[in-house]
């Protein structure tokens, strides 16, 4: 979706000018004469001939997860990604009135789920996986953090959702000071992300990741999937000292933190929903992959979704489709879901005091604060 109030805070990415207008090719700047084209939903904002040292995987391997990622399809808020999700209303305080931006917004689906609570929900990323529901709530906008495509101070809120533990500190320190460059004196940033500190409950936390190491090696599923989506973390802030201080290097001030001791969201995780995931996905318990026609491929699935398939991975996936259509139907499933997230949320109400790795943080914006690099210059992380 591309509405028209979009436009209002654009500015061009690569010269930086606010002479920007309209046609159906897209957004032509008359600074440097390009044209931002929209695009299957989303308006490309990238700045051309940008050189830029460092590029996460969901950009240069976009094709391959895109077959690989159950991206399109959204469903509610639960168990994780609820948890994330109930902890950012609680914190971050969206009004009706609001400009806000998810930036690094992958599948936008916390943007989806949000869009109808403000007057306008940006999502922003350098990779267009976008679930279908997005496409439809949500402004999108392929653009790079680094250099954000808006005009200063024309943000209400921001958020981030599993994106700062991707990037090296020099791309953590340009997200943060571009964000702020956006939103408005006082404007407010939700962040979700972790560090490699070790909770101070880690010995019980681990006794349940014990538990599920023992039923993979019992063969009844593994955790393949979920490393290779994380493969890419690098968690360059290690301690929350040094969150801190690159958060005050960007001139934003934390104003409320709650950390994620995830003592029952561990059991969840590792034992309840792998075992969940054995039984919804059903159609057997071995690890053979069967081959597959290319014909039988579609955008957005892979050979593992495909009838016949009898990997743990094609039985995860499986899993989660066939969850999705019980999920609509707002039956028992969903409440017993529901039930599981307000036990991982447990985990903030009871520990949140407690400092460790993963952490919820609301930062404020100060007074106008001085940009650190002109539009337009080498964005080369060299």
């Amino acid at each position: 979706m591309v509405p028209r109030a979009l436009f209002r805070i654009l500015q061009c990415p690569t010269c930086g000018s606010r002479q920007l207008y309209v046609t159906a090719a897209g957004v032509h700047c008359a600074g440097c004469a390009n044209i931002y084209p929209i695009s299957q939903g989303y308006l490309d904002m990238m700045p051309r001939n940008a050189q830029f040292g460092y590029r996460s995987k969901y950009v240069t391997e976009e094709q391959e997860l895109a077959s690989e990622l159950d991206y399109r399809e959204l469903a509610p808020p639960l168990l994780a990604a609820g948890v994330r999700h109930r902890a950012m209303q609680r914190m971050l305080d969206l009004q009706p009135g609001d400009i806000v931006l998810d930036n690094g917004c992958g599948s936008a689906k916390f943007a989806a789920w949000n869009a109808h609570r403000v007057a306008l929900m940006v999502g922003n990323d350098p990779a267009t996986l976008f679930a279908e529901a997005a496409v439809e709530r949500v402004a999108l906008v392929k653009a790079d953090s680094r250099v954000l495509p808006f005009a200063d101070d024309s943000l209400d809120k921001a958020f981030s959702i599993d994106v700062l533990e991707h990037f090296p500190r020099e791309v953590i320190d340009a997200y943060l000071r571009e964000t702020a460059r956006v939103l408005r004196p006082g404007g407010q940033m939700f962040i979700f992300s972790n560090t490699r500190e070790r909770s101070p409950i880690q010995p019980v936390i681990d006794l349940s990741r014990h538990l599920g190491q023992a039923l993979v090696r019992a063969g009844l599923y593994d955790f393949e999937r979920e490393a290779r989506r994380k493969s890419d973390h690098l968690k360059a802030l290690e301690t929350w000292d040094e969150v801190q201080d690159t958060l005050a290097r960007a001139g934003l001030r934390p104003v409320r933190v709650v950390f994620w001791n995830s003592l029952f969201t561990t059991l969840v995780e590792h034992v309840v929903m792998k075992l969940g995931e054995v039984v919804v996905g059903g159609n057997g318990w071995s690890r053979k992959r069967q081959p597959v026609c290319n014909e039988q491929q579609t955008a957005g699935q892979t050979g593992a979704q495909t009838v016949g398939d009898q990997s743990i991975g094609a039985r995860e996936i499986r899993a989660r489709q066939r969850m999705r259509k019980r999920l609509e139907r707002r039956g028992a499933t969903y409440y017993a879901l529901q039930a599981v997230t307000l036990l991982m949320e447990l985990d903030l109400w009871l520990f949140g005091w407690m400092r460790s790795g993963s952490y919820f943080v609301v930062v404020e914006k100060g007074e106008k604060i001085e940009q650190a690099g002109q539009a337009g210059a080498d964005f080369s992380d060299e």
